[in-house]
C-alpha cells in the first residue's frame, strides 16, 4: 500500500488515531521511532522556529521545506498548510500538488484567517474542491475554526456539510471540548471527525466511545518542548540537577541520514 492508502486506513480502525504534530526532522523522525503510525506538523512550531507569526499566511516556504524533509520518514505524514496560503482555487491546488509530488498524505486546510476572521464557507468549500480535483488521494481534513476562534458558532454544522459536500476526507473541530458538541459533529458527518487534544477536554478512550476517528496534539508537544528547555537552562543556571532520560546527542544523530 502507499502512504496515502495507509494514511487514509488510519482513520477507519477501532481506535482513534492518535496524532502527534512535529516541527522539525529531529522531532517528527523521534514521535516515528516511539511508534506513532503517521506525523502530523505543526503550523505554530514551523512559524514560530522560523521567527514568523502563526494563522496570517506567510509560511508557505517554511512549510514546503518541512513538507520535503519529513516526506523521507517510514510512516504518512500530514501538513498543517494553514488556510491554502492563497485565496485562489487553483494556487491552493498548485501548492498540495507539490506537497503530494513529495510524498505528502494529507494536509489540514482550516477556514481561519488572520485577523480572527473566517473564511466565506463557500469559498472555502471551492479551496477543498479544487485540491481534490487536483490530488484525489490526499487525505484533506477540513478544519473548522467557529470554536477556535470564538465565532459564529452557529454556522459549525453547515460548515462541516459543506466542507464534507465538497469532498473533504476528515473534519477537525479544534476548540470543541463538550461531549455533547463532539457527538452533534460526529452525528451530521459521515465522515471521519478530528478533535484536538486538550488535558481537560474529553480522555482518548471517551472520544473513542463518542465516535472520534482522530485526536491531534497541535502544538502541545511544541509548546512543553520549549517549557523543558527553559527549565533545564534554569537548573543550569541555578547549579541543580537537570531532568533526567534527557534524549542523548548519538540517539539524535541516529535519527539523522546519513549524508
Amino acid at each position: 500500500m502507499t502512504k496515502f492508502q495507509i494514511f487514509r486506513g488510519l482513520h477507519y480502525r477501532d481506535q482513534p488515531l492518535v496524532l502527534p504534530n512535529a516541527w522539525d526532522f529531529a522531532s517528527a523522525a523521534l514521535l516515528a521511532t516511539e511508534g506513532f503510525p503517521a506525523i502530523g506538523t505543526t503550523s505554530l512550531g514551523v512559524a514560530a522556529a522560523a521567527g514568523l507569526a502563526d494563522g496570517v499566511g506567510v509560511t508557505k516556504t517554511e512549510t514546503l521545506a518541512i513538507a520535503q524533509r519529513l516526506a523521507r520518514l517510514a510512516v504518512p505524514v500530514t501538513v498543517d498548510i494553514e488556510g491554502g496560503f492563497d485565496e485562489s482555487p487553483s494556487a491552493v491546488a498548485d501548492f498540495v500538488e507539490q506537497l503530494a509530488a513529495c510524498g505528502i498524505a494529507g494536509v489540514n486546510l482550516e477556514d481561519g484567517r488572520a485577523g480572527s476572521a473566517l473564511a466565506a464557507p463557500d469559498h472555502q468549500a471551492e479551496l477543498i474542491s479544487a485540491i481534490k480535483d487536483r490530488t484525489p488521494e490526499v487525505f484533506v481534513n477540513a478544519r473548522v475554526d467557529t470554536h477556535w476562534l470564538s465565532l459564529d458558532h452557529d454556522s459549525t454544522h453547515d460548515r462541516v456539510r459543506r466542507y464534507t459536500a465538497a469532498g473533504a476526507d476528515g473534519i477537525f473541530v479544534p476548540g470543541l471540548t463538550d461531549r455533547a458538541g463532539i457527538e452533534g459533529i460526529v452525528t451530521t458527518t459521515e465522515l471521519p471527525v478530528n478533535i484536538l487534544y486538550a488535558a481537560t477536554g474529553p480522555t482518548i478512550a471517551t472520544l473513542a466511545q463518542l465516535g472520534v476517528r482522530r485526536v491531534s496534539t497541535g502544538s502541545l508537544l511544541y509548546r512543553a518542548a520549549l517549557s523543558a528547555a527553559v527549565d533545564v537552562a534554569r537548573a543550569v543556571l541555578h547549579d541543580i540537577p537537570v531532568p533526567s532520560g534527557i534524549v542523548t546527542y548519538p540517539d539524535i544523530q541516529r535519527l539523522l541520514p546519513a549524508q
